[in-house]
C-alpha cells in the first residue's frame, strides 16, 4: 500500500519541477558552505585556541575530501541510478553539517569537514547529470538559468550569511542551517522524485579511483596552499609533483583499459572541450576576485565581514538580472557571442576594481561587483546550456563529474594564483 501511493504521488509530480527544486536546495547548501566558512575562520580559531596553520585544516580537509569523491561520482550514479546516489550524498552532506555544528575540538570539525566533502563531491556532478537527464536539449538554457542560483548566487551569498550568523549568533549556526534544508529537500526527493537512470553493470575501476583520489586531493593540496606555506617549501613540491605524476599515470590507465571510472574519451566532443576550457579560466577568474574583494574590503578599507558580505552581493543581483536576457536572447545570438562579449566585459570590470582606492567609495564597488555579475551570467549561462548539447544521454554522468573536476581545479587555481601575489 505504502508503495503504490508512493508511485502514485511521484508519477502525479512534474519532475522537471521536483529535480529543479531538490537541486537548487542542495546545491545552495552546497556552495554557499564553500564560502561561510572562510569569514568564521578568524573566530574559529579564537574559539578553539589554535594558529592559522591548524585552522586551515577547515578548508583543506574539505578540499582534499571534495577531490577524492568527485571522480568516482560518475561511475556511481551510472551503477546505483542518479536518483539514490545523489539522496544519499544530501543525507550525508546534512548530517555532516549538523555534527560540524555540534564540533568540541578542531580535530572533530575538521573530521565532520571531511564527512561534509564526501557527500559534497558526489552532490555536485550527480545533481548535475539528473537535471541535464530530465531536461531535453531544447530546454538547455532553462537548465543554466537554474544552475545560476547555485554556481554564482551560492558562493555570493555565503559572506552575507556568514557574517550574519556570527555578529548576532554563533559560528555554530553557518552549520546547523544547512540542516533544516537538507532534511526537507530529502523528504521531497524521497516522495517526488522519479529513479529514469539506465544502470550500467560496469565494475569499479579501481586503479583509477586511486590514482584520481590521490592525485587530485595531492594537487589540490598544493594548489589551495602553496600561496601561505610558499611555493617552493618540501611538502607543497613534492605533493604538487606527486598529484600531477598521479594524475598523468590516470589519464595514461583510463584510456586503455575497456571499462574506466572516467570517459575520457567525451574530451574529443570539441563543443564539450572548449566549453571546458572556457569555464576553467573563466571560473579562476570570477572565484579568485571574490577571493581576493572580501579580502580588500576589511583587511584595507576597514569594514565588518557583514557590510563585507553586503558589498559584494550585487554581484548576484547583476546574475539574476542579466540571466533573463541571456536566456532570451540565447537562441539568436548563440553561446560563442554571448562567452566572448562576457569575457571581455569581466575583463573590463576586473580592471576598474584594481584602481579603485583605500578610501573609495562602496557604491562604486558595489556598481562594479554588479556589473561583474551581469558579465558572468553572459558566460556561465552560454557555457552551462552548450556544454553538454552534443553528449550522449549515456555519457552525461561522466561528463558532468568532468565538469566538477574541471570547476574546482579552476577555483583552486585562481584563488592560487591570486594568493600567491598578495603574498
Amino acid at each position: 500500500m505504502h508503495e503504490r501511493v508512493l508511485f502514485v504521488l511521484q508519477s502525479r509530480t512534474n519532475q522537471k519541477f521536483a529535480v529543479a527544486v531538490i537541486y537548487i536546495s542542495s546545491m545552495l547548501m552546497n556552495s554557499i558552505d564553500s564560502t561561510v566558512v572562510n569569514v568564521a575562520l578568524p573566530t574559529l580559531a579564537r574559539e578553539f585556541d589554535v594558529n592559522a596553520a591548524a585552522i586551515e585544516g577547515i578548508i583543506v580537509g574539505y578540499l582534499v575530501s571534495l577531490a577524492v569523491f568527485i571522480p568516482a561520482s560518475g561511475w556511481l550514479g551510472d551503477r546505483f541510478g542518479h536518483k539514490r546516489v545523489f539522496l544519499c550524498a544530501l543525507l550525508v552532506f546534512t548530517t555532516a553539517s549538523a555534527l560540524c555544528g555540534f564540533a568540541q575540538s578542531i580535530d572533530q570539525l575538521v573530521f565532520f569537514r571531511v564527512l561534509q566533502g564526501a557527500g559534497g563531491g558526489c552532490l555536485t556532478p550527480v545533481g548535475m547529470a539528473l537535471l541535464y537527464r530530465t531536461f531535453p536539449p531544447e530546454e538547455r538554457i532553462g537548465v543554466s538559468r537554474i544552475l545560476m542560483f547555485a554556481t554564482i548566487i551560492g558562493p555570493a551569498s555565503g559572506p552575507i550569511l556568514g557574517g550574519f550568523m556570527i555578529e548576532h549568533y554563533s559560528w555554530r549556526w553557518i552549520f546547523f542551517i544547512n540542516v533544516p534544508v537538507g532534511i526537507t529537500a530529502l523528504i521531497f526527493g524521497l516522495l517526488c522524485l522519479l529513479d529514469t537512470s539506465e544502470r550500467v553493470d560496469d565494475p569499479f575501476d579501481i586503479p583509477g579511483f586511486v590514482l584520481a583520489g590521490v592525485g587530485f586531493a595531492a594537487f589540490m593540496y598544493a594548489l589551495s596552499e602553496g600561496a601561505s606555506h610558499g611555493w617552493l617549501t618540501p611538502s607543497i613540491l613534492i605533493s604538487g609533483s606527486v598529484g600531477l605524476v598521479l594524475l598523468i599515470l590516470f589519464v595514461w590507465v583510463e584510456l586503455h583499459t575497456n571499462r574506466p571510472m572516467v570517459k575520457l574519451q567525451v574530451l574529443g566532443n570539441n563543443l564539450f572541450r572548449s566549453t571546458m576550457t572556457v569555464s576553467y579560466f573563466s571560473t579562476a577568474a570570477f572565484l579568485g576576485t571574490l577571493f581576493v574583494v572580501p579580502l580588500f574590503l576589511q583587511e584595507g578599507m576597514g569594514i565588518s565581514p557583514l557590510q563585507s558580505g553586503l558589498t559584494v552581493f550585487p554581484e548576484a543581483i547583476g546574475v539574476v538580472v542579466s540571466t533573463q536576457l541571456v536566456a532570451r536572447v540565447y537562441p539568436t545570438i548563440g553561446p560563442r557571442r554571448l562567452m566572448g562579449g562576457g569575457l571581455i566585459w569581466v575583463s573590463m570590470v576586473m580592471a576598474v576594481l584594481s584602481f579603485i582606492p583605500f578610501d573609495g567609495s562602496l557604491w562604486l564597488f558595489r556598481g562594479m561587483m554588479f556589473a561583474l555579475g551581469c558579465g558572468m551570467a553572459c558566460i556561465f549561462v552560454s557555457n552551462q546550456a552548450a556544454a553538454l548539447g552534443t553528449i550522449s544521454k549515456a555519457d552525461t554522468g561522466r561528463a558532468s563529474m568532468l565538469m566538477s573536476v574541471q570547476r574546482q581545479i579552476g577555483a583552486a587555481t585562481g584563488v592560487a594564483v591570486l594568493s600567491s601575489i598578495l603574498a
